[in-house]
């Protein structure tokens, strides 16, 4: 009978864009501890507002172009549902969700 291998927990914590399965864009504090992910502070980019494409958006929102639907409660979701992150302007990122 095969055991299962306990995995390290680990935890990062810094502001993210995060692409995950279906075509879902979210941004947020990413907090990553073992297989679980969750993002606080966050919002769905619904509409980038780019004309160089998603990673013109780490430096932070595109003002006036950027459409963000602000979460009421923390995204979470398991590591291999993510497809890519980003790095981001963390105070950018910080200020805008706390507006939005």
């Amino acid at each position: 009978m095969a055991t299962k291998t306990k995995r390290k927990t680990k935890t990062i914590s810094d502001y993210r864009i995060v692409i995950l399965q279906r075509g879902w864009v979210v941004v947020g504090k990413f907090t990553q501890t073992g297989e679980d992910c969750t993002l606080e502070k966050a919002a769905v980019i619904r509409t980038w507002g780019t004309s160089k494409g998603l990673t013109e958006l780490a430096m932070g929102p595109i003002a006036g172009k950027t459409i963000l639907d602000k979460t009421p409660y923390p995204i979470r979701f398991h590591e291999l549902t993510v497809v890519a992150t980003l790095d981001v302007n963390g105070a950018a990122w910080a200020s805008a969700l706390s507006q939005a």
